[in-house]
């Protein structure tokens, strides 16, 4: 395996599309960008990978205009470009397609691609010519879409293609992808995966940015490796492997594959029976649904973002009050926070900022926090026992690999991994019955997705029920024992790990029947 010291970029006989010399960027105290060196073969997929604050989306920021470096150079295609800002990409044939969509859903598709070329040539030559170049370009690449159709009215994949569309239509050669597959369900990735081998066909270059090894190895002609802002690896993707890649991400071996024995599932420990929840705007977003997690089980919940399961998780938590139905915890009701914690109920939120967290208080406060009022935490008096919940969490954080192993830093000091391993930490050391699992290692590095997968899984070999809401699909494969799928609000169906396959879950988080399927 290569060191950093001795990484040679890939070269070519041709110049190539894109080369960076040397970048470096710091912001404050942090070096994003340590002297990186990168070449991209022109006619390429070319994969970036890294962990969490290993400097790839700043080196294509700096690529794109967002970012200025503090020193090296830019090449396209073999000369030398100053880029400023993103019009000064968009001129030198880059192109960039952000992972938060920029587009105005209210416009048509159409007047989306027209938006930023209001005074140049394209707008002047007329919509009708726009109209012409676009459907020429929607037959070159495969990218049909309705183009007086509004955005607001398009699926999550149709609106990527608009995104490319208007990248290609500003002349660009030379397509980044930020993370392009995290709101698609696997045919639209499967689908994206055949226009960017389309693209390079006919000759544009693109550059990926993922965190899913599983499509840098099935769509990337090479891959670059970086690791604390520096570039430590470059390889050509027939010759490498997923493990190879993980390895040189964290700087050691990483278990890729959930190692776990059959579940043994007994008594129902939660039972929703027709559920319905009804967001603030009067919107229906979990329509009549009903399924139980049994103890020794993980239930995992598949769909794409916006399908319902936020809702559902809030309403089992008892966050969020149900319009009709039932929630039971061991055969008695539950509808308040505080009622669910009584019966054993332990919740991982999605978004642990909003809901799982106070980012200024100390760890240790965070630690407790929804049990601060047990008797293990408070005297006879009602006063916290801080000497003894300090203690706790340091011990904690050593069980959990939370680092900097620090009770009294305020949680907003810590990286995302280790905000959502203390987090777990405190839903898990409570010993509850049932933990709600949402979006479990959303934003965590692939050291501590494995932990955290290991930690799941014992908890439900200590005889617990765990329900699982991921949009990852290989996370829900590799940990559930059942398989629920949830579109628009509804469960489309169920699998078992014999049945569960991406296509057939694909089809139902498309909203296709289990019987279609």
């Amino acid at each position: 395996m290569k060191e950093a010291a001795t990484v040679t970029p890939l070269q070519g006989a041709v110049p190539p599309a894109v080369e960076l010399r040397g970048i470096d960027k710091r912001f404050g105290a942090v070096h994003a960008n340590k002297a990186v060196d990168l070449v991209v073969p022109a006619g390429t997929i070319h994969g970036i990978v890294g962990e969490n604050g290993a400097g790839k989306s700043t080196l294509m920021n700096i690529l794109y205009g967002y970012y200025h470096a503090d020193s090296g150079k830019i090449l396209v295609d073999g000369r030398e470009r100053t880029i400023k800002g993103p019009q000064d990409a968009i001129r030198a044939g880059i192109g960039m397609v952000h992972q938060h969509f920029m587009l105005v859903e209210p416009f048509t598709v159409l007047e989306n691609l027209l938006l930023g070329a209001e005074g140049g040539f394209m707008l002047g030559a007329g919509i009708a010519k726009a109209r012409t170049e676009v459907e020429a370009l929607e037959r070159d690449y495969g990218l049909e879409v309705d183009l007086d159709a509004k955005v607001a009215d398009l699926p999550v994949g149709v609106q990527q293609r608009v995104e490319i569309l208007k990248a290609l239509f500003r002349g660009a050669h030379i397509l980044i992808l930020d993370e392009p597959t995290g709101v698609l369900t696997p045919q639209e990735a499967d689908h994206l995966f055949r226009i960017l081998r389309n693209l390079r066909s006919q000759g544009r270059t693109i550059l990926l940015i993922t965190h899913k090894l599983r499509e840098i190895m099935a769509v990337t002609d090479n891959v670059s490796v970086m690791r604390g802002g520096e570039m430590v690896a470059h390889r050509r993707t027939a010759e490498t492997s997923r493990e190879e890649l993980a390895e040189l991400m964290v700087g050691r071996k990483v278990l890729l594959r959930v190692e776990k024995a059959p579940a043994r599932p007994r008594e129902p420990v939660l039972e929703v029976r027709n559920l319905e929840v009804v967001d603030e705007q009067g919107v229906k977003r979990v329509k009549g649904v009903s399924f139980d997690v049994r103890a020794g089980e993980i239930v995992g919940i598949a769909g794409v973002a916006g399908n319902g399961q936020s809702e559902l998780m809030e309403a089992l938590a008892g966050i969020r009050q149900p319009s009709r139905g039932e929630v039971l915890l061991r055969g008695v009701p539950v509808s308040d926070p505080a009622q669910a914690r009584a019966r054993r109920l332990g919740h991982v939120p999605e978004d642990r900022l909003r809901m799982g967290l106070v980012r200024r208080f100390p760890a240790f406060e965070n630690a407790i926090l929804g049990y601060q009022t047990a008797s293990d935490y408070t005297d006879e008096r009602g006063f916290l026992r801080l000497g003894r919940i300090v203690e706790l969490c340091r011990r904690w954080m050593r069980g959990y690999d939370v680092r900097p192993v620090a009770p009294l830093l305020p949680a907003q000091s810590f990286s995302g991994g280790n905000q959502q391993k203390l987090v777990l930490a405190r839903e898990m050391e409570h010993d509850p019955d049932l933990l709600l699992v949402g979006q479990p290692t959303r934003g965590v590095d692939i050291g501590a997705i494995e932990f955290i997968h290991k930690r799941l899984v014992g908890l439900r070999d200590a005889g617990k029920a765990v329900l699982l809401v991921s949009v990852e699909l290989d996370e829900i494969l590799s940990l559930a024992d059942r398989i629920l799928v949830m579109f628009d609000g509804t469960i489309t169906g169920e699998l078992g790990p014999a049945e569960a396959d991406e296509r057939r879950i694909g089809c139902l988080m498309a909203g296709i029947t289990q019987e279609a399927a």
